[in-house]
């Protein structure tokens, strides 16, 4: 088992991480305004204005479709209701977006918020099904919106490059992971096996393969428990990606007046993939703005428009956070026991125990 120092160790570690990330991140954010004229971007958002309000209903579909999805993939009672399902999406989003890669602790956190609701194991393999769809939405949301660029827009070589290669990645881990789910190749326990063999934390591994083996029946079980739910949560999926392409061309709309629905089809395709690179780097600082510059550039719309696209979204990703600290706060927890308690959710879904001793909601 890890102790205590080796788990502050490994938090430090993380922190000193995520500080370096977000510096280098910094850095490159202000460089791409300044080379992007930050005369011209501080116009986009002047002409923007009010029209900000409307970006942010058009992103208010974003957390609710994902947590609908979430109470869809739920299984067994008490059901999962949608109030905490949304709530706990909210806060886990926040803690990502706040904490130095948060995504370590983010999903953990939204199954830990609602263990007091549902069986922890429960909620953790349906939030674990509900990212498997979501990843095979935005790996077809991808692929659909390179095929547009490439048939749709006079491409440079090198982008050309990137875009094929982009297509080729796409069908590659479709392909992969459908060998996965077909085959029920159990990765997990076996890594987990493999780790054992090698002579590594042996116990543990014993102790919690068993744990781990229920926890991917579940995941490779619900298709064919919930066939008539598999549409539907595509469909919800969809509404995501939808709710991005909105959002692109309303902003577009209000700083220049002339977009197209596929040009905001391929913009918001572009940020997908940013998203998906770049996970680690908070708010995608920098590199959000060099893509979004970079594509609106190609599409001939200006480097300006694309890099204020890219402020506007950090705006929106900082409203939503600051709702998620409201729910957090009135829960009586802060920051530091969420991602103390996330970080820990996984190992007890699959680990020592069936039912936590400690709700987070108790956690003060």
């Amino acid at each position: 088992m890890i102790n205590g120092n080796s788990k502050k160790e490994t938090s430090k570690r993380i922190t000193s991480v995520g500080i370096i990330f977000a510096a280098i991140g910094a850095l490159l954010f202000v460089y791409f305004i300044w080379k992007a004229s930050p005369g011209e971007i501080w116009g986009n958002i002047k002409q923007l204005g009010a029209g900000f309000l409307l970006v942010l209903i058009i992103s208010s579909i974003r957390p609710v479709v994902r947590a609908f999805a979430w109470t869809r993939c739920y299984e067994g009672e008490p059901r999962l209701r949608f109030r905490d399902a949304f709530g706990a999406y909210l806060i886990g989003d926040a803690v990502g977006t706040l904490v130095p890669l948060g995504i370590v602790v983010s999903e953990p956190t939204k199954a830990a918020l609602v263990r007091n609701k549902v069986p922890l194991l429960a909620g953790a393999s349906a939030l674990a099904i509900e990212n498997l769809f979501y990843s095979l939405s935005v790996s077809l949301f991808i692929f659909s919106g390179t095929i547009a660029l490439m048939l749709s827009f006079p491409l440079k070589r090198p982008l050309q490059i990137v875009s094929i290669c982009a297509l080729v990645t796409v069908i590659l881990l479709i392909a992969l992971a459908c060998l996965v789910i077909r085959n029920r190749w159990r990765l997990l326990s076996g890594i987990l096996s493999l780790i054992s063999r090698l002579g590594f934390v042996r116990s543990f591994v014993e102790n919690n393969r068993l744990r781990v083996l229920s926890f991917e029946d579940r995941v490779y079980g619900f298709y064919g428990r919930n066939r008539s739910r598999i549409v539907p949560i595509l469909l919800l999926e969809s509404c995501f990606h939808l709710s991005g392409v909105l959002e692109v061309y309303t902003v577009l709309f209000f700083i220049t007046g002339r977009p197209s629905f596929l040009t905001a089809f391929v913009l918001e395709s572009v940020n997908r993939v940013i998203n998906v690179v770049f996970k680690f780097v908070p708010l995608r600082l920098g590199v959000d703005e060099a893509g979004s510059g970079w594509i609106t550039e190609v599409l001939r719309f200006g480097k300006a428009s694309g890099v204020t696209l890219a402020i506007v979204r950090k705006a929106r990703i900082m409203c939503w956070t600051a709702v998620g600290v409201v729910l957090l706060v009135r829960r009586g927890l802060t920051l530091r026991d969420v991602t103390e308690d996330g970080g820990s959710t996984l190992q007890e879904a699959i680990g020592t125990s069936k039912h936590s001793s400690v709700s987070l909601n108790e956690t003060k």
